[in-house]
């Protein structure tokens, strides 16, 4: 009976890691302004790119600039978080487990 328990556990480890690395792979996208701000993020949470349209740049209004990028990096992270729940609740049937979502 251990045996099993620990097989069972070593394979769910190494398709977690999997997933986990399918994750670092994949990213999503999100944008503030109508695209002026534009956010590309990782399911890990970690942003691969930021993008700000020329037009977006004011020197006089430098607080609206702020507000699109807080926006989308926001949209990126929540999109992320999404896209790592769905992926790894796959494999762990739902279950909340810390570190992982």
């Amino acid at each position: 009976m251990n045996k099993f328990f620990m097989r069972q556990a070593q394979e769910l480890q190494a398709k977690l890691a999997k997933a986990q690395q399918e994750l670092a792979e994949t990213t999503v996208e999100a944008s503030s302004g109508g695209g002026a701000v534009k956010v590309t993020i990782n399911g890990q949470q970690k942003i691969q790119s930021v993008k700000i349209a020329p037009e977006a740049i004011n020197p006089d209004d430098v607080e609206l600039l702020e507000d699109l990028v807080l926006t989308a990096v926001n949209e990126a992270i929540a999109k992320s978080r999404e896209l790592a729940t769905e992926h790894l609740g796959k494999l762990t049937g739902g279950l909340k487990i810390p570190g992982l979502t």
